[in-house]
């Protein structure tokens, strides 16, 4: 009896080895995908590009590429030849209307006698050659005169003189054109406003950093107008993009900054639309979204936060969530099933191929073709997510994170499938907010709410002009000068998507 005791407690005591074994090398696998994400994050790559691990498998449909700068062979009567490589494309381009400056290099005169015959040399012709140059920024002075008027012989009439131009800021002492290059600068070029006034000072023109502000909150809030024109126009097309990122704003007499956010609304009748509208906001909380989103009825993207999850129970708006974050989070789940998370990419990769395909497609066929070939592959994608659910995964894992993800949005994955102008994807939205990010890296912080809600009238503008591939600078300059004395029942004619230069 003594025996079979001790074997049934030895027994019991394998077993439990056995179980924290199990355990700890769970926990040393979550810790080493967490530790690889992380070294990644520092000195990886951060494309979210899936390629399979076997080097022969392609897509259905999709051939090999093969590089462009290798040179192909051609079969030639007997023997090979190489193909010439094809002429390179010419990478510098420029208006042929630019302006041309001449400069003549001619001999000195006393080598234009030939040293033998002592005969002048004769001018048989010339060789040209061009180059394109520029100048610094040119400064000068705009002296506006006036012509006084008055009666001869009636000083009682006064004198009759003609109005000033339009101005956006009354008795500003700069032109708009300079106006409309700071703010060009600051949101399209991300050049912060103490580098814009150091600039300046090797032309021998001060303006001061405050003076800068100044200018582009007077600014904004002149555009504001055209802002809320902007808004309507990307509410009433009934496909918007939705995202946010992280703004640092100065807390007045601290020194520190506090965490606002600027949001985008991007929208249109298209699979790209360039309508951009963006808000800024001082706190997260989900009554600033449902105020952004307050009137808009229709398809509306977004990341599964949940101030947009909340808007999906809303009967006059149908949420599309992004696949391209559902990608993201089984591309980090490095661990648990490799056959399983490489299964998973390359379904979703195979429906982004769909669309890429239909990118050019009449909005009759994208739904056609979507209703056929990505519906009943989600289907699939979603029973074989949810046959993993019976599996053993470590809770705290990445994997199982990104399967409650994925699970959480079930319901919603096919909603774009319907709408030819809806999308699998928020990329439109992320790129948006691109330019913030890059901007923000320059001048790290607002300074104050209003200068925060300035900025966002002029991204607004600025960023829908660069995605209709119209020089903000040329437009701003425009509409400065103009939308002062504009008929107010026509100043949708002064957006960007309306706009037309005064001639």
């Amino acid at each position: 009896m003594c025996i079979l005791a001790s074997i049934t407690i030895t027994l019991s005591e394998t077993d439990l080895l056995k179980q924290q074994v199990e355990v700890l090398q769970a926990q040393v696998k979550a810790l080493q995908e967490q530790l690889d994400w992380f070294k990644r994050q520092l000195f990886g790559q951060k494309s979210e590009r899936f390629i399979s691990n076997e080097a022969d498998q392609y897509l259905p449909g999709l051939e090999p590429i093969e590089p462009e700068d290798e040179e192909k062979k051609i079969s030639v009567p007997a023997h090979e030849k190489r193909k010439a490589k094809s002429t390179p494309i010419n990478t510098i381009s420029f208006p042929d209307d630019l302006p041309v400056e001449t400069q003549i290099i001619d001999l000195p005169e006393n080598q234009k006698v030939d040293p033998v015959t002592g005969l002048t040399l004769v001018c048989i012709g010339e060789e040209s050659s061009r180059k394109l140059a520029m100048k610094a920024s040119c400064y000068f002075v705009k002296e506006i005169i006036r012509k006084k008027y008055a009666v001869p012989g009636r000083p009682d009439e006064g004198i009759k003189t003609p109005e000033l131009p339009d101005s956006i800021i009354p008795r500003c002492s700069v032109d708009e054109s300079i106006l409309a290059d700071i703010i060009t600068k600051k949101f399209c070029d991300h050049l912060p406003l103490y580098r814009q006034s150091e600039m300046m000072t090797r032309s021998l023109v001060y303006i001061s950093r405050q003076t800068l502000a100044n200018y582009v909150l007077k600014i904004g809030e002149a555009l504001t107008p055209l802002y809320d024109l902007l808004e309507e126009e990307i509410k009433k097309s009934g496909n918007i993009f939705v995202d946010e990122t992280p703004v640092d704003i100065l807390a007045p007499g601290t020194g520190k900054t506090k965490q606002g956010y600027m949001t985008v609304m991007a929208g249109g009748e298209s699979v790209d639309p360039p309508l951009r509208i963006y808000r800024f906001f001082t706190d997260r909380k989900h009554q600033s979204f449902k105020d952004f989103l307050a009137g808009y009825k229709g398809v509306f993207h977004s990341d599964k936060y949940g101030a947009y999850e909340k808007e999906a129970n809303d009967k006059d708006k149908t949420w599309c969530p992004c696949w391209s974050h559902i990608r993201r989070k089984f591309e980090e789940a490095e661990s648990g099933d490799p056959e399983f998370r490489e299964e998973v990419l390359l379904d979703i990769q195979q429906i982004f191929e769909i669309e890429k395909k239909l990118k050019t497609e009449p909005p009759e066929e994208r739904v056609r073709v979507r209703e056929l070939e990505a519906a009943p592959m989600i289907d699939a994608l979603v029973k074989k997510v949810k046959a993993m659910l019976t599996t053993k995964i470590l809770p705290k894992s990445k994997l199982s994170g990104a399967i409650g993800y994925f699970m959480g949005l079930v319901p919603y994955l096919k909603n774009y499938i319907a709408n030819p102008y809806a999308r699998p994807d928020n990329n439109v939205a992320e790129r948006a907010l691109k330019l913030v990010v890059i901007g923000r890296k320059n001048w790290l912080f607002v300074g104050n709410e209003g200068g925060g809600e300035a900025s966002a009238v002029i991204y607004s503008l600025s960023q829908t002009c660069r995605a209709l591939k119209i020089n903000p600078s040329q437009y701003f300059e425009d509409v400065l000068r103009r939308i002062q004395g504009h008929p107010y029942n026509k100043l949708h004619e002064l957006l960007p998507q309306n706009w037309a230069p005064k001639n």
